[in-house]
């Protein structure tokens, strides 16, 4: 039995065969048949190619679609019911007019491999099927006139980084700031109602005791929710009745009754306030200077809504930080927070391409632990962490995390005025642009393409350069603004402490490199100490001194554009059309005059020629083995002897 994925609804998993006329309903089931059957003994004596695998469930249900539409063009050009009388040039017309309607390069693809489905399952056809393929030796790609060699970027957007950040900060402070809040009103709501009676008699008493208490309010409901709810600003009489001990089944406060006189005569002079289970709640700051509780008061009703808001934020923060697909969020169950070669780890099931779901481990970093387990303490499902909307019976099954999303944008900048939250701008977030925006940022770093791959779950299938993986990666114009914003003050941030190891009189680094660094902060010192100024100078001018500086794993380069002479790695070489600056893969650390080894690369160096020596002593080395290793050895000590090593 196939099992459904966590994010789709039981109505999404289902093969709809409505709308098929005539012969096309048997073809259908037949061609679905086939395509989820692709080994079946009969499948195979019909002599149709099948692959290992068959097609993934849902890639079955949406070739219903584009076989849908084929049905009702066929229909309206008179085609005949009998596939193998239909003129080939008639489905490359079809195919030219669904480019010609802008359809996206995807979605032609679909249509024409069910085109060639219907070639294909021929044999086991009612009726027969195509009698040859249109696009022989194309591929689907090719046939919707695709380049081979042309870019297969992804149509997943990036979020841009002006909703990406409010979006993820809003996230996280409901998890850190705002949770602890929400829990206590729910433990408080639920101990109302666990010590509340359901007698009525005495109830007077009770009220007129608890009135007596000056610090008691009569509950009101809040003034600021929606126009819908009429109630706003009345009696919230169900929390007056648990508050004061009893159940609101016993409908103490019926107009009949003198209770609600009391409670109105209480509210005329004053005694009363907005509905809320707490005293008091999270201090944050605002945007015109004031600060306060994050929340009007949480009540019964916006407690709810509140939880779900919660739970919808623990989902974003989790999306965003472990790039895991939205089915594989929703597939996490409670206890699923692990520790897998020493750091955190979250088990979930794997969903694309896999057919029987294997349970995968995903690294995560602590706050996204800290997100999960606070998913785990909210759910209202006994297994899974992302469950319907407070738990309905029709929704309990499904959490529609892009419904989710759009509801939190909308009730957080509802209520910035008072939670102190940046407004996110109105933008369209689905849970897939959270994968792909991610992959973009992680591959803005050095070294990260193997992380990612690994994160991803890319790294069998091509280790350093999964086409897929480099596709997610790909930069977007919306951030390049940013990242280079944020490039430039990481490398800010490590020169200034260059700068100021260098005031300390500690070693900043060996190598011409190093001596060139030295005497421009030399210079910068001078200027301050002829200025007077201190330390906001300094970082000041050092800024102004535009010191060209690029950090690296082995050495630091300080290759200036504007005089490039001593670089070794341009000498004799052809520098690739439109390239500027040095080339790393040239690098010549041992005799580069821009080359700075800084204290931190010492004992890398150190280790690789004890490395290289340790090999050396290797007996039967080749010779040309062996003087490869001498000559890495030789450039290894070179660089150490910069060292004074």
């Amino acid at each position: 039995m196939l099992r459904r994925p966590a994010n789709l609804h039981p109505a999404e998993w289902k093969l709809k065969f409505d709308g098929l006329p005539g012969s096309w309903h048997l073809r259908a089931r037949e061609m679905a048949m086939i395509a989820l059957s692709p080994r079946h003994p009969k499948v195979l004596a019909a002599g149709i190619p099948a692959p290992r695998r068959p097609v993934d469930s849902r890639t079955a249900i949406r070739r219903l679609g584009p076989l849908r539409a084929l049905a009702a063009w066929a229909a309206e050009r008179g085609l005949p019911e009998d596939l193998g009388a239909w003129p080939e040039h008639q489905l490359h017309v079809r195919i030219a007019a669904l480019k010609e309607e802008g359809l996206a390069v995807t979605s032609v693809v679909s249509h024409i491999t069910v085109i060639r489905e219907l070639h294909r399952c021929g044999p086991l056809l009612t009726g027969g099927g195509l009698l040859r393929d249109p696009w022989p030796g194309m591929s689907a790609r090719a046939a919707a006139g695709v380049a081979v060699s042309g870019s297969r970027g992804l149509s997943t957007p990036v979020i841009p980084p002006e909703v990406w950040f409010p979006l993820v900060r809003a996230a996280w402070t409901y998890i850190d700031t705002f949770a602890p809040d929400i829990l206590r009103a729910q433990e408080r709501w639920r101990q109302l109602r666990a010590d509340a009676t359901l007698l009525s008699s005495g109830a007077g008493d009770r009220l007129r005791t608890w009135l007596g208490d000056p610090g008691n309010r009569v509950p009101l409901h809040d003034e600021h929710l929606p126009p819908r709810i009429v109630d706003a600003g009345q009696v919230h009489w169900t929390l007056l009745s648990f508050l004061i001990g009893i159940d609101k089944k016993a409908n103490i406060f019926d107009l009949n009754r003198g209770l609600r006189k009391v409670a109105l005569d209480a509210v005329e002079r004053g005694q009363c306030a907005s509905a809320s289970l707490l005293p008091e709640y999270a201090q944050v700051g605002r945007a015109d200077g004031t600060a306060g509780g994050w929340s009007r008061g949480l009540a019964p009703r916006s407690l709810r809504r509140e939880i779900e808001i919660l739970r919808v934020a623990c989902y974003v923060f989790v999306t965003a930080l472990s790039m895991m697909r939205d089915s594989e969020v929703q597939e996490i169950l409670k206890g699923s927070v692990v520790e897998y070669f020493g750091a955190p780890a979250v088990v979930s099931a794997q969903i694309k391409g896999e057919e029987d779901f294997p349970r995968k481990q995903w690294w995560i970093i602590e706050p996204v632990a800290r997100a999960l387990v606070l998913a785990e303490e909210i759910t209202p499902h006994p297994e899974r962490l992302f469950t319907g909307i407070a738990g309905k019976v029709r929704n309990a099954e499904r959490f529609a995390a892009g419904e989710g999303i759009k509801a939190f944008i909308e009730h957080v900048n509802a209520r910035t005025d008072v939670n102190g939250l940046e407004p996110i701008p109105s933008h369209r977030v689905a849970p897939h642009m959270f994968r792909r925006t991610m992959s973009m940022l992680t591959d803005q770093f050095p070294g990260s393409e193997i992380a990612l791959g690994i994160q991803l779950k890319h790294v069998a299938s091509r280790a350093l350069a999964n086409r897929t993986t480099q596709g997610y990666a790909a930069s977007a114009a919306s951030w390049a603004k940013h990242l280079d914003a944020a490039v430039e003050a990481a490398r800010f941030r490590s020169l200034r402490d260059l700068f100021d190891a260098h005031k300390a009189n500690e070693p900043i680094g060996f190598g011409p490199g190093a001596d060139q660094l030295t005497r421009t902060f030399e210079a910068i010192r001078d200027a301050v100490a002829a200025q007077g100024g201190d330390a906001t100078v300094e970082h000041a001018l050092l800024k102004q001194a535009r010191v060209s500086i690029r950090f690296g794993t082995l050495n630091n380069c300080l290759f200036d554009v504007a005089n490039p002479v001593g670089a070794v790695c341009l000498e004799n070489t052809v520098i690739p059309p439109g390239h500027t600056g040095p080339l790393p893969d040239r690098c010549r650390p041992d005799r580069c005059g821009n080359s700075m080894i800084g204290p931190q690369h010492v004992e890398i160096w150190d280790s690789e020629e004890r490395s290289l020596t340790k090999l050396l002593e290797t007996r039967r080395l080749a010779l040309g083995h062996r003087a490869a290793l001498e000559q890495q050895r030789d450039e290894a000590r070179a660089v150490l002897r910069k060292a004074g090593r």
